[in-house]
């Protein structure tokens, strides 16, 4: 098991690396253009639509992404990544096309990022974990703190449980100098979703570079158990 999180891990860090070269390395005369991306590469999901529209905000670089979550049953935009987009161009003042359910293919051109407060409500079990992972790494650096205020999934299937953003996400956030605090009012299950929470995020200048090279020693194991509803076992 430990084995394969860190290939996890370290595939996670391949593509940020690739796509941050992409992005960075691209010259300042050619940033009004669209840059392109195709979604389906890797395993085709929506990692690469999270992370090409944060690189984009950061970069302050047009995008073009097409074949949006290819590989999965169900291909393009779902709920959460729909709202997440949704989210990003008000957060920026930005411009976005193409953006509906289902659709393969949007156009997104950041504007000016802007601290305040922002509501996202997926209308369903849409993973609010998942629109965490896409405005996260930009409104870390805007000029003041964000508030986003989140409703639907919380913990669904195929997306990050709550408790793992909160807990294991946040712990190594705080290694880079990085934070936020929340709120977990309710929360929301498949298929109604209707969670609730509320993560504040203050700004930053820069991340810390950190070094992780030494596994450590199990210091504790615990658990949670929750259910929705009627507990079946009472």
């Amino acid at each position: 098991q430990v084995t394969y999180i860190c290939f996890v891990v370290l595939e996670c860090i391949s593509r940020f690396i690739g796509f941050m070269s992409s992005f960075s390395t691209c010259p300042a005369s050619s940033r009004d253009s669209v840059m392109e991306i195709d979604g389906s590469i890797l395993e085709g999901g929506g990692q690469v639509l999270r992370m090409a529209i944060a690189l984009s905000v950061l970069q302050k670089i047009p995008v073009r992404i097409f074949n949006i979550r290819a590989g999965r049953s169900k291909p393009g935009l779902s709920p959460q990544h729909l709202k997440g987009l949704e989210m990003a161009r008000e957060m920026t003042g930005g411009q976005l096309m193409g953006a509906q359910q289902r659709s393969m293919e949007v156009t997104f051109r950041p504007g000016q990022l802007t601290p305040g407060q922002y509501l996202g409500d997926t209308g369903t079990a849409g993973s609010v974990a998942l629109i965490i992972q896409l405005l996260l790494p930009f409104a870390l650096f805007s000029s003041g703190p964000t508030v986003l205020d989140l409703r639907g999934g919380t913990n669904a299937e195929m997306a990050p449980q709550i408790d793992y953003t909160t807990t294991v996400f946040l712990a190594l956030l705080k290694r880079f100098g990085g934070s936020f605090n929340y709120n977990l009012f309710l929360r929301g299950y498949y298929p109604k979703g209707g969670g609730k929470l509320k993560v504040e995020i203050p700004p930053v200048k820069h991340l810390t570079a950190v070094e992780m090279i030494d596994v450590g020693s199990i210091t504790r194991i615990w658990g949670t158990a929750f259910t929705a509803g009627n507990c079946p076992f009472i």
